[in-house]
């Protein structure tokens, strides 16, 4: 929202650009006398507007930059024939500047209609997660990096299932319509196993052959498609959280002012390259304390670049006292990468947030506790 807010507060100010121009002309021809010949500056004006104004503007501008055309003429001198020739053209130039307006307004409406239908697509794929899901509190935030391009691949869910509650966050190689075939196919298939698998290395299997079958179905560059993922589950009795890490960003654990990396014990190759590795699937286990916030996000995030090619660093970021609420505590993490990069993210982000709400007695064995990282962690490179 505050890049949005940026670019239309960047708009308003740019409308008032061809009254600078009309005003510059006016005030250079006063200071100089008429030496100075000042008429392409206010033809300029009404060419400057089209882009900016609308169509009344547009004409609006031009009438103006005439008007002031010929009263710097009469307070210099009596019109003559050959005043004809400058008007003439920028009467012309108006005349252009309009119609340049109405194309202009014609392909802004067509590219407002292509993002609502592309909004559309992704609320459809991608709806909004609930709220709440059993004792957790839950909070979601998709940033797009271009605003032509709304449709992006990455991907999260959550479902509350007889065995527990299970969550996905994926990043599907390329962007556009070609990866939205993919997000949804693997949705689907995360959906049914989350019911129909009992543990977290059976839903990974079955994302690994629906990948496999996607990238066998495809051609071109999709054959070349895979995707980053962490899926997690968390046990009806809330004892456990255990993640399954596929070569994606490792998840934060925010609590008592700290962030902790969820790095997995043993790396494994993103979805549709598992034939390339082991079939085992590593599942790392972590306590999950009451007023704890788990955050997955995509590396739109920790691969934000400052000014001086520095990435950000999320973990940083929320290791400060915040409140035991997901979407506040996903808002501070936009914030800070927004600061960070100027307001300009180079990739989607998709960001998911849950926070285990009231106290449970302490449960579960077994369980491997969240070191402190020693240092940030590497990014991968952009």
């Amino acid at each position: 929202m505050g890049r949005r807010d940026a670019t239309e507060e960047r708009r308003q100010r740019l409308r008032w650009l061809p009254a600078v121009v009309i005003l510059s002309a006016f005030v250079m021809d006063i200071v100089t006398r008429g030496e100075v010949n000042t008429f392409p500056a206010l033809s300029a004006a009404p060419v400057i507007a089209a882009p900016l104004l609308s169509l009344a503007g547009t004409i609006t501008t031009g009438v103006m930059a005439n008007l002031v055309g010929l009263a710097l003429v009469y307070l210099e001198r009596a019109p003559t024939r050959a005043d004809v020739a400058p008007f003439t053209s920028l009467i012309l130039l108006t005349v252009i500047a309009a119609g340049l307006n109405v194309s202009l307004t014609r392909d802004r409406r067509q590219l407002a209609t292509s993002r609502e239908v592309a909004a559309a697509v992704q609320r459809a794929v991608l709806p909004d997660p609930p709220r709440r899901v059993g004792r957790l509190l839950v909070a979601s935030r998709y940033e797009v990096a271009h605003q032509e391009a709304a449709i992006g691949g990455d991907l999260f869910a959550i479902r509350d299932t007889p065995h527990g509650i299970r969550m996905l966050i994926a990043d599907v190689r390329g962007k556009g319509l070609e990866s939205i075939r993919t997000v949804n196919a693997l949705l689907g298939s995360f959906h049914e196993a989350c019911y129909h698998q009992p543990d977290l290395p059976g839903i990974v299997f079955q994302l690994e052959e629906r990948m496999r079958g996607i990238v066998d179905e495809a051609s071109g560059a999709d054959t070349e498609s895979f995707a980053t993922a962490v899926i997690a589950e968390l046990p009806s009795d809330y004892s456990v959280l255990r993640l399954v890490n596929r070569g994606h960003e490792a998840p934060l654990l925010v609590h008592d002012g700290r962030a902790v990396s969820l790095e997995p014990s043993t790396p494994a190759l993103p979805l549709g390259l598992g034939m390339l590795g082991s079939d085992d699937v590593p599942v790392d286990r972590f306590q999950l304390p009451p007023g704890a916030t788990l955050v997955l996000f995509t590396d739109g995030i920790d691969e934000a670049r400052d000014a001086h090619g520095a990435f950000f660093d999320p973990r940083r970021a929320l290791s400060r006292p915040l409140p035991s609420d997901p979407d506040t505590i996903l808002d501070t993490l936009l914030t800070a990468v927004s600061r960070h990069t100027g307001g300009t993210l180079t990739d989607d982000a998709a960001l998911f947030a849950v926070t285990l709400g009231a106290d449970r007695p302490p449960g579960g064995t077994g369980e491997r506790h969240p070191e402190p990282a020693r240092g940030a962690r590497r990014n991968r490179g952009a």
